[in-house]
């Protein structure tokens, strides 16, 4: 029967134009498709370091460090009573020893049986820090005055027109 030599060859050298016009056409698209996926990796990564730079940056502008050498030490300051004090039963005990100690001696003392209200006040002026002393110049801006004297002026106008009636 003569219809074997109807189909077609499978050897490379028997393809057709249009058949090896197709395989080039697939693999330069498989080469693109490659390179833009390399292109990409690549892309990917220099934007990764540019994050990373900007992100370093912005590390350096917010590092307080540099300002610590000019505070004070800590260990500078003054070591302050200890802050980490127990209340438990003995030493509320010595607490309360110690106070009604002091208390006993305030009471025996002639100043206070003579005028206990008076030794008082003279043993808190001694005791309290002076009171903050106030600038000659006030902290008010020129607007601010110029507001008030307007707003007292306006009142005397007003008064005047009352009492003159």
């Amino acid at each position: 029967m003569g219809l074997t030599g109807l189909r077609r060859s499978t050897h490379k050298d028997d393809l057709s134009k249009s058949s090896k016009r197709k395989i080039e056409k697939k693999l330069n698209f498989i080469t693109k498709i490659t390179e833009a996926v390399t292109s990409l990796g690549a892309m990917k990564a220099i934007s990764k370091k540019k994050r990373l730079r900007s992100r370093q940056k912005k590390l350096k502008a917010y590092d307080l460090s540099v300002l610590s050498d000019f505070l004070p030490n800590e260990s500078l300051k003054k070591p302050s009573r200890s802050t980490d004090f127990k209340v438990n039963c003995k030493n509320r005990q010595k607490l309360v020893q110690k106070e009604s100690e002091l208390l006993r001696y305030v009471h025996s003392h002639p100043a206070f049986q003579a005028d206990p209200i008076s030794a008082i006040q003279q043993h808190l002026e001694q005791t309290q820090p002076p009171p903050p002393v106030e600038t000659r110049g006030s902290n008010k801006t020129k607007k601010e005055k110029r507001k008030r004297s307007k707003k007292s002026a306006s009142v005397q106008n007003m008064e005047i027109m009352y009492s003159s009636s």
